[in-house]
């Protein structure tokens, strides 16, 4: 039955759409018009993420067109959305202020953006390296918990410190004085500045519930046409505003590779690549889930665009990139069919720089902190915390102890420790191998896949590998019997492979799972044998 609904949704969208320029004929009306919904979007939050990164605000908008423009005609996936994502705000935002330590103490925040640069330009090439290296499969040793705390985590951050510019109070420093400072910004507010942020961030709420015109148009750019003449009325100092250079030509700026020696420069190319490349690929895979196609992204192919992309970028000036799940997830929603959706993003991106840089001088620097509290407050939402526990204590244990870390100390720090106790957890329950136990045999159109032993995120990349070997249209039988433990992580990746191994018009039965007990009533909970 999985299978004829899976095929169902498939045929209800049509025939699968063509790449690359025969795609460009065949949907270049839908695609412009997502690629234009998606540059409304990006173009306010590009600007507020370069910003909140410690960056010149140009900085967001040239990842944004390089991510669309390049990233699109080079990348493995067909709709995601590539650009300047809040995710990476507090690993940019702390090489710059780390890289940019002077002798006396001071931070020169221009000179650490610079250094910055040179790690960019490095991550990108270990990208090109990695796809080269066919490590698109990164994802599938990664436990999903810890990722949804280093994100909860990266959440936090971005909320605190983004309240003080909401407030028009400048702060910088360390993430607790950062916090409690909070009530400080409160009693010394700008009154105008304030209510153009609290506007901004009421906007963000209200605008998904507010009818046609929320579909019309992004909540986004609804507060840019609403706080600019705002502004204008309260008559707020230029500090407040964007300050975007007319000359878009001459706003470039080229790595500084003073730091190269350093430990810390490595420490923030090792932070780069990882969480660059983790948040790109896994955004891809679910891109995938929502595509009405089901088009399989090519992963090796995601990590060379985005090398290269983030190579070019760096060289120039711009953030890193990365595929950006908020706004890959519209581009679906808003009827994209191909890759040429993200191109006409950037495009239209580029030509916003280069055609009317006065009117983006024209935001409000605290409209754009509005749109980061409720991006942070989206990444660290309770519900995350909740359904962590929904699926089983030990979910929650790395979620938890990854986003404290990531507050406290460092996202790098964070990951780490999350990952360490995961791994710990792992052995505990008996996964010590990088070989995840199963055989397969294959009779006529039947597939048996017996698995065995031990199932965890360390050993599920060698278990991938056996599934994608598996030929396509035939009845599959998954055969839990033998098996003496398998964590969330592998639960949650197997119950995807069922659904994407229907599609390929084959069935999946599994049997043997009476003696495995389930850690709670989610369906992808860890699986103990009892």
């Amino acid at each position: 039955m999985s299978s004829e609904k899976g095929a169902a949704k498939v045929l209800d969208a049509g025939p699968v759409p063509l790449d690359y320029l025969p795609g460009l004929k065949q949907n270049a009306k839908t695609d412009v018009i997502s690629g234009f919904i998606l540059f409304l979007i990006a173009l306010p939050l590009s600007l507020g993420i370069a910003i909140a990164s410690g960056a010149p605000p140009i900085a967001g908008v040239i990842t944004g067109f390089l991510g669309g423009i390049l990233g699109s005609l080079l990348g493995g996936s067909y709709v995601t959305i590539n650009g300047a994502a809040a995710g990476l705000i507090a690993i940019v935002y702390g090489a710059v202020q780390e890289l940019g330590i002077m002798p006396d103490g001071t931070v020169d925040v221009a000179a650490g953006f610079r250094y910055a640069l040179a790690v960019g330009v490095i991550c990108g090439g270990v990208q090109i390296l990695m796809g080269l290296a066919k490590m698109g499969k990164l994802t599938n040793m990664f436990p999903l918990s810890v990722v949804h705390g280093m994100l909860a985590g990266i959440g936090i951050i971005i909320m605190s410190k983004q309240i003080h510019s909401l407030l028009g109070v400048t702060f910088s420093g360390k993430m607790i004085p950062t916090i409690m400072a909070i009530p400080s910004s409160f009693a010394n507010m700008a009154p105008s500045v304030a209510l153009i942020g609290a506007l901004s961030l009421g906007i963000m709420i209200v605008w998904p519930y507010i009818g046609r015109i929320g579909k019309f148009m992004p909540a986004p750019m609804a507060v840019i046409l609403i706080t600019v003449p705002l502004a204008k009325m309260l008559d707020i100092g230029p500090q407040f505003l964007v300050k975007v250079p007319l000359d878009f030509m001459g706003s470039f700026q080229s790595p500084d590779w003073g730091m190269v020696g350093t430990g810390v420069f490595w420490k923030f190319v090792f932070t780069y690549t990882l969480v660059a490349s983790l948040e790109s690929l896994l955004t891809a895979a679910a891109m995938d889930q929502m595509d009405p196609w089901k088009r399989r992204s090519n992963m090796n192919r995601e990590l060379l665009s985005k090398g290269a992309a983030n190579t070019l970028s760096s060289f120039i000036g711009g953030l890193p990139m990365i595929a950006e799940v908020v706004r890959s997830s519209a581009n679906i929603m808003n009827g994209a069919r191909t890759r040429w959706s993200n191109f006409f993003h950037g495009l239209f991106l580029l030509l916003s720089v280069a055609l009317i840089p006065g009117i983006l001088n024209m935001i409000p620097l605290a409209a754009l902190a509005g749109m980061l509290v409720f991006i942070g407050f989206r990444l660290a939402h309770p519900k995350e915390f909740i359904h962590a526990a929904h699926i089983g204590k030990e979910e929650v244990i790395y979620m938890v102890v990854t986003t404290i870390i990531v507050v406290v100390e460092d996202l790098l720090w964070g990951v780490i420790i999350g990952f360490a106790i995961a791994v710990v957890t792992n052995a505990v329950r008996g996964v010590r191998s990088m070989k995840a136990g199963a055989t397969v045999e294959e009779r006529g159109d039947t597939l048996a896949l017996k698995l065995n032993g031990s199932h965890g995120f360390i050993n599920f990349v060698s278990m991938r590998d056996q599934l994608d070997k598996l030929p396509p249209g035939k009845k599959l039988t998954i055969d839990y019997s033998a098996v003496r433990y398998m964590d969330h992580t592998v639960n949650e990746r197997f119950h995807l492979f069922n659904g994407e191994y229907t599609l390929t018009g084959g069935s999946v039965t599994t049997i043997g799972k009476e003696g495995l007990k389930p850690t709670s009533d989610s369906e992808v909970s860890a699986l103990i044998r009892a």
